[in-house]
This record gives structure tokens, sequence and C-alpha cells, in this order.
């Protein structure tokens, strides 16, 4: 058994028809933006955390 049930040669053959089908510029553009997007999500999620702890120091450090 492979990935979830699917063979080694089942996942290539699906991946073969998935290129054939959307192309690899494509894909490798879909590949960035879920990149960029995941990097921003992150950013977001420091700078929330970073003005949760300047809004209540004293809260936050009562929490460590």
């Amino acid at each position: 058994m492979g990935i979830g049930g699917i063979s080694i040669g089942k996942f290539l053959i699906i991946l073969l028809i998935v290129i054939m089908l959307f192309g690899t510029k494509r894909l490798r553009g879909l590949g960035s933006d879920i990149g960029d997007t995941i990097k921003g999500f992150r950013k977001a999620m420091g700078d929330d955390n970073k003005s949760a702890i300047e809004e209540h120091p004293t809260d936050q450090a009562k929490k460590y």
C-alpha cells in the first residue's frame, strides 16, 4: 500500500494525467501562488501576535 491506499504506480499515473491536463507552467504558477498565500498567512498571524502583546504586555507576561 502506498499513500492513503493508492499504490505508487497509480499515483504516478494520476500525476501524469494532471500534468497533461494543466501543463507544467500552470502547475508551477499554482504552486508559487499557494506558497505566497501561506507566507502571507504566517506573516499575518505573526503580526496579530505582536499586536496582542503590544496591547496587553502584562497579560501576556502572566501567561508565560
